[in-house]
């Protein structure tokens, strides 16, 4: 199990020994027409550097025990270093005693829009903001650590999440689209915040309650833990009473909601037609993938 470790906020990250993702990164150029194809690889190559090198925890791991997560990054449009993109960000985390590999965070960014020079240093202060690019990928390199430690302790991801919150709250100021709820209300500044609310721990309980009460103990007794996955749904439920439609759950059914399908169809019989229900409730825009659960 992952240990949390001490953060000091106001520390400096740079380069260090200690990383802790394993981050694959893709820009993806095909939307610009460019004689210089040669930026868009080495800001490919800066933003990889840039996440996998970074020490974001101050904890050593081995490579088996960084978290392996993806961003892909879609180029809109390209003029004088000035760039918009939309940033797709994934991440999952191995299943005890398996080789299966959970989706944890799957999100699409399309307000990122970012200045970039060739050949620059990304450094990252999480008192200030030195650029979008930086504050945006250090962000989600947060939001990606905290949730992979919901999964393994509840509420294990606060530290990180209190960064990404220091990070949303700094970047206010500079103007970009994408931290500021006058922005629309599903973007980076509602979902560290609704993280952070109260309103929503049923959110990050069930994350425990899904990964850790019920994958991981999948190959000790499959019928608990397909039953714990189950009840991890009640609990998420427990949001709708307050807000319908609320942001976070359909942030855990865009990673949760094929694997929800493949284990509710397959294993031990159990009752699962009041979660089908349920599902439907809470998630209708998923409704035709819940209609295909095998009963």
């Amino acid at each position: 199990m992952k240990k949390t470790a001490s953060f000091l906020l106001f520390f400096l990250v740079g380069l260090a020994n200690a990383q802790q993702l394993n981050c694959s990164v893709q820009v993806n150029s095909d939307k610009i027409a460019s004689t210089n194809n040669q930026i868009f690889k080495n800001l490919e190559k800066s933003i990889s550097e840039f996440v996998n090198k970074t020490d974001w925890t101050g904890e050593s791991l081995s490579q088996n025990e960084k978290i392996n997560c993806s961003m892909v990054i879609i180029l809109n449009s390209y003029d004088s270093n000035q760039f918009t993109a939309t940033i797709q960000v994934e991440s999952s985390r191995p299943i005890f005693n398996s080789t299966y590999s959970s989706p944890v965070f799957n999100y699409n960014d399309k307000d990122f829009s970012f200045r970039y020079v060739e050949f620059e240093n990304l450094l990252f202060n999480p008192a200030n903001f030195d650029s979008n690019l930086v504050s945006v990928l250090a962000f989600y390199s947060y939001m990606i650590l905290g949730l992979d430690a919901d999964t393994y302790s509840l509420n294990g991801g606060k530290p990180w999440f209190d960064v990404a919150q220091q990070i949303m709250t700094v970047a206010q100021q500079s103007g970009y689209k994408g931290w500021s709820q006058a922005d629309g209300n599903q973007n980076r500044f509602f979902l560290i915040s609704d993280m952070m609310s109260g309103t929503y721990d049923a959110f990050r309980e069930a994350m425990y309650q899904y990964h850790r009460e019920g994958l991981d103990n999948m190959t000790k007794d499959l019928k608990a833990s397909k039953e714990k996955i189950m009840e991890s749904i009640t609990t998420l439920s427990g949001i709708y009473k307050v807000r319908s439609n609320a942001f976070l759950t359909r942030v855990f059914f865009d990673a949760k909601g094929d694997e929800i399908v493949s284990i509710l169809s397959g294993g031990p019989k159990v009752a699962v037609s009041g979660t089908i229900d349920t599902l439907n409730r809470i998630s209708p825009l998923n409704s035709s993938k819940w209609a295909t659960i095998k009963l």
